[in-house]
């Protein structure tokens, strides 16, 4: 669980560190199953946006109880799974990602989702670790972005330069098996990794369900912007009821 002043650092400066850490064997676990993923998917030894599509394996790590707990404490009681991605940064040649507000890329409407920031590596300054802008998530809106199409990076859209200071930025350094929770409005990126050491984090993307997981906005977006295509996500409800009533639960693959 998180404790008061935890809540309380998610609210105010839009992200928080509890205090837990994955169970060796989970985190083991994850290592053979992102391995397997690899073997079989070598493109995505960078960045794979929606590991579920290829095995839902990875569905039993977004089921931890304690792990739900702490989501349901800043999203409340009801909420979905709509996504999991793995960013391996592997050693000597892992992509940056661009700063950028998570909100610019997803049909998710009105914008909510709180994400789960798996270290299955140490996480650090040298190789490439999340850097966040504490605060920048407080006004609830989308800054202005930009279309960056550099193959180096790991997303195609970042925050134009007059929209943040990066002095303002704090480093995200995270053991093995902690993990971190950020707002879907936080303005966040990380460098690159050019150290010897490989830095893989999974996110888990949950949203309450008063927000709907806008399919057609979706494919808009996709054609329009050139955004991933998030039309055939399948939502898993985690707890509580859809209380939206508009959202589609059917499983796609």
């Amino acid at each position: 669980m998180l404790t008061d002043d935890q809540v309380f650092q998610y609210q105010e400066n839009g992200y928080t560190i509890p205090n837990y850490r994955l169970p060796n064997d989970v985190l083991a676990n994850i290592r053979r199953d992102h391995g397997r993923l690899i073997q079989t998917h070598p493109e995505f030894r960078n960045y794979c946006p929606n590991i579920l599509a290829y095995d839902l394996s990875f569905l039993n790590y977004a089921r931890l109880p304690k792990i739900l707990d702490m989501v349901e404490q800043v999203i409340g009681s009801d909420f979905a799974l709509w996504n999991s991605s793995f960013f391996a940064k592997p050693a000597l040649d892992g992509q940056a990602t661009p700063w950028h507000q998570d909100g610019e890329y997803w049909p998710i409407r009105p914008l909510a989702t709180c994400s789960v920031w798996m270290a299955i590596d140490n996480a650090t300054v040298d190789n490439g670790c999340l850097r966040f802008i504490p605060g920048s998530h407080k006004k609830q809106t989308l800054r202005q972005h930009r279309i960056n199409s550099d193959p180096n990076l790991t997303l195609n859209q970042e925050l134009l330069p007059n929209e943040y200071s990066e002095d303002e930025a704090i480093d995200l350094t995270l053991e093995a098996g902690q993990i971190s929770l950020h707002d879907i409005y936080m303005m966040h990126g990380s460098k690159e990794n050019r150290s010897p050491h490989s830095r893989r984090g999974m996110t888990l993307r949950y949203m309450p369900t008063t927000s709907v997981f806008d399919r057609d906005l979706a494919s808009r977006q996709a054609s329009e912007k050139g955004l991933l295509d998030h039309t055939e996500r399948t939502l898993f409800l985690m707890r509580g009821t859809d209380l939206s009533g508009e959202n589609d639960f059917r499983v796609r693959r």
